[in-house]
């Protein structure tokens, strides 16, 4: 996918606004009947940064820090709770991406939202897409984020790469997407997201 046909379908297909309903929510449930849904989840935002590179688009994904209580160790979008302070889901997202790595809202421009993810862990999480310009530099929070790196758009957008797996979780089987690259493995939330926001674009009929 060149950057023109993904600028092209994230300006036609993307949410302009959060989709921020509880009843539209998409997440585990979708591939897991029966997986337990908080009424009152904790609100979250995520940036799905793209990176304009020569060669194409890219996405940048962080490892978290094995120092956290959740996740740790695990590939992650930049992102992180919803504050009160926070004016908007984007706003929340650019700051836990400068907080966890440096990244600065200059370089990025909001293209929009995708599908809002329900996690089994209990948040709502809202992920806005954001075109990053090159030119930017990185400076990791080592409490947080242990690594970034970049794959491209392409390759994760390749159905071939996307593996539908299966795991024993708590004493129950979980579906999940997975997508290996290099020596990276992406899985659980973030491929998820990764997932719906590949349907959203590009499928043939944008997702509702």
């Amino acid at each position: 996918m060149t950057e023109s046909e993904f600028l092209d379908l994230a300006r036609t297909r993307l949410s302009p606004e959060p989709i921020g309903r509880l009843a539209l929510a998409r997440g585990d449930h979708d591939l897991n009947a029966g997986a337990p849904r908080a009424r009152d989840p904790k609100r979250a935002a995520v940036l799905i940064p793209v990176v304009r590179r020569e060669a194409g688009p890219t996405l940048l994904l962080t490892v978290r820090s094995s120092r956290l209580r959740a996740h740790s160790g695990q590939i992650a979008f930049p992102g992180g709770r919803i504050d009160e302070s926070d004016a908007c889901a984007w706003h929340a997202a650019l700051r836990e991406a400068h907080e966890e790595i440096g990244l600065e809202a200059r370089f990025v421009e909001r293209l929009g939202y995708s599908d809002t993810y329900l996690s089994t862990t209990g948040y709502l999480v809202t992920p806005v897409v954001g075109l990053v310009s090159e030119g930017f530099t990185l400076t990791l929070n080592p409490a947080e984020v242990t690594e970034v790196f970049e794959i491209p758009l392409a390759y994760a957008f390749d159905e071939a790469n996307q593996e539908l797996q299966v795991r024993c979780w708590n004493g129950h089987l979980r579906r999940f997407y997975a997508i290996a690259h290099e020596n990276h493995y992406i899985w659980g939330v973030t491929a998820g997201i990764l997932r719906h926001l590949y349907e959203r674009l590009a499928t043939k009929e944008p997702v509702a």
